[in-house]
């Protein structure tokens, strides 16, 4: 007679070769799109083309340094082989076509592999460098990323990189689209988020109690996140256009785009990101000490956990700040530099987003962590409650 323990064993063995299959499938099938594109065509408008086209130096006729303004800038003139027809050849001089100034100049070298972009008008096609190619090294990082997943993580980070990429799927597929097409973008995240929470938990952390916990404490925290947004942004007096991106999304999609909606959005997606550790966390704790003394009380459930509880937060907080303040060190190197005083730097606008992005998100944190512990509590204290 076959063991139970042994024939489940069997069986998740079984799924855990056929997700892992499918995983590099995927990957393979992503892999090609990725190392052979195909041409893009930007815009077309006014007799004027726009392409992306990629290609590979194969020689440099001149190097050196020459006048341009008042001031003597770098240059190259690289002649460059087209790809994918490897028939085309061009002859680019990247100074005086890219203007590039002397503090972002690259030099390039024989075999390196460019991004150019071609502008076609009245016959005529000019071709600018736009840099090197970065998808290769993205792909090795990639790889090694999954390889140490799988190896520590195993059959679970095999199912965690699943939830990734339909993360990945909703947000490209669902939500940049509709917003694109002129849909609220932060009610358009939180449709996204109605789907991405259930699948991508459930696919994580299985079909069980604590991610029943989980994904509701996270869908209440992050509609939380979402007002305590709103509320914010509009009485910090916030207008989003704070980077080159968004006022050439502003120029480029005129009234379609919600600006200050698409800030919003941004704080829901990036709060979401955390949310679930918290939640399921959380979820986690409040089961173990359940199983550990089955005689605890609601109230001891939830003081042990909000105590396991209170050092997650302290630690997800700061690493909050870090990961802001890394982002903007460049705006705070250059505000040190001028010696600004303290009001004059908050009240800059790009710094006065960052606030809000990480108070905000903060908030929504330290709310998931207590909001998460009761709900925990409630559903393993109940006389009912079965393990699972």
């Amino acid at each position: 007679m076959l063991d139970p323990i042994t024939t489940k064993s069997n069986k998740q063995l079984k799924v855990y070769h056929l997700l892992k299959l499918l995983l590099i499938l995927f990957f393979f099938a992503g892999l090609q799109f990725f190392i052979h594109p195909q041409l893009i065509i930007a815009q077309t408008t006014n007799n004027q083309s726009t392409k992306t086209l990629e290609g590979k130096v194969i020689k440099i006729l001149e190097t050196g340094q020459k006048s341009v303004g008042d001031q003597l800038v770098p240059f190259q003139k690289l002649v460059i082989r087209l790809n994918p027809s490897k028939k085309q050849i061009i002859v680019v001089n990247q100074a005086e076509v890219s203007g590039i100034s002397t503090a972002v100049y690259q030099k390039y070298q024989v075999g390196d592999q460019l991004r150019l972009q071609s502008i076609t008008h009245n016959q005529q096609t000019d071709y600018f460098i736009q840099g090197q190619v970065k998808r290769f090294a993205l792909v090795h990082l990639v790889i090694l990323f999954i390889i140490v997943v799988c190896f520590v993580s195993r059959f679970q980070g095999i199912l965690s990189l699943i939830g990734l990429a339909i993360s990945f799927l909703v947000i490209s597929q669902m939500i940049i689209p509709l917003i694109i097409n002129g849909a609220d973008p932060v009610l358009t995240v939180i449709a996204g988020a109605t789907i991405i929470i259930p699948i991508t938990f459930y696919i994580s952390h299985g079909f069980n109690k604590k991610t029943h916990v989980g994904v509701i404490a996270t869908f209440i925290a992050l509609v939380f996140t979402g007002f305590l947004t709103l509320y914010f942004i509009k009485n910090g007096h916030l207008t989003g256009y704070t980077s080159d991106e968004v006022n050439f999304l502003a120029l480029e999609q005129g009234d379609k785009i919600n600006i200050l909606g698409l800030l919003s959005a941004g704080i829901i997606i990036s709060t979401l990101g955390v949310l679930d550790d918290i939640t399921v966390g959380q979820a986690s704790v409040i089961k173990q000490l359940k199983e550990a003394n089955p005689k605890l009380n609601g109230w001891e459930l939830f003081r042990r956990g909000m105590q396991v509880g209170q050092d997650h937060i302290s630690s997800m907080i700061n690493t909050l700040v870090l990961v802001y303040a890394g982002s903007s060190l460049p705006l705070l190197l250059l505000f040190y530099r001028g010696q600004r005083s303290f009001i004059d730097v908050i009240e800059f606008e790009p710094v006065a987003e960052e606030i809000v992005r990480m108070m905000v998100g903060s908030i929504g944190l330290v709310m998931a962590a207590p909001l998460a512990t009761v709900l925990a509590m409630v559903v393993y204290n109940h006389k009912t409650h079965t393990t699972n």
